[in-house]
């Protein structure tokens, strides 16, 4: 009976730690931002920042052919140090102010096609930050 008790305690521990991290809702972000999905954190290059929605992808299908090569645009959220969530939005190859730097959007997978339709799912994001002291 001792023995029962000895290891149900350290079960009911790791379990009330287990559903605490669960209820914060907190997400431990990726290392870096080279391959992000919509709704993941990653700490690029210093700042940790999040793709929330596809604003736009207007990007010419590598299938086809077309007179504009077309852009992606996300809305994005910053977590600031203090916890605090700035959205902010990027454009595919246009750096854009961003705590003490400049923060790209660098390259959007899959490619486009006109067979295809991409669904939020299937997006994955490469980010650069150039900056910090």
């Amino acid at each position: 009976m001792q023995n029962t008790a000895r290891l149900a305690a350290p079960a009911l521990i790791a379990a009330f730690a287990l559903s605490a991290c669960a209820a914060t809702g907190q997400q431990t972000p990726l290392r870096d931002g080279s391959d992000v999905a919509l709704g993941q954190r990653a700490r690029v290059d210093g700042p940790i920042v999040q793709p929330v929605k596809v604003l736009e992808d207007s990007r010419c299908p590598m299938n086809a052919r077309c007179i504009w090569a077309g852009r992606v645009r996300l809305q994005m959220v910053w977590i600031r140090g203090n916890g605090e969530k700035q959205p902010f939005e990027v454009t595919l190859g246009e750096p854009v102010p961003l705590a003490d730097g400049q923060f790209t959007l660098e390259s959007v997978r899959p490619e486009k096609m006109t067979n295809v339709t991409l669904k939020p799912d299937d997006y994955r994001f490469s980010f650069r930050f150039a900056g910090g002291l």
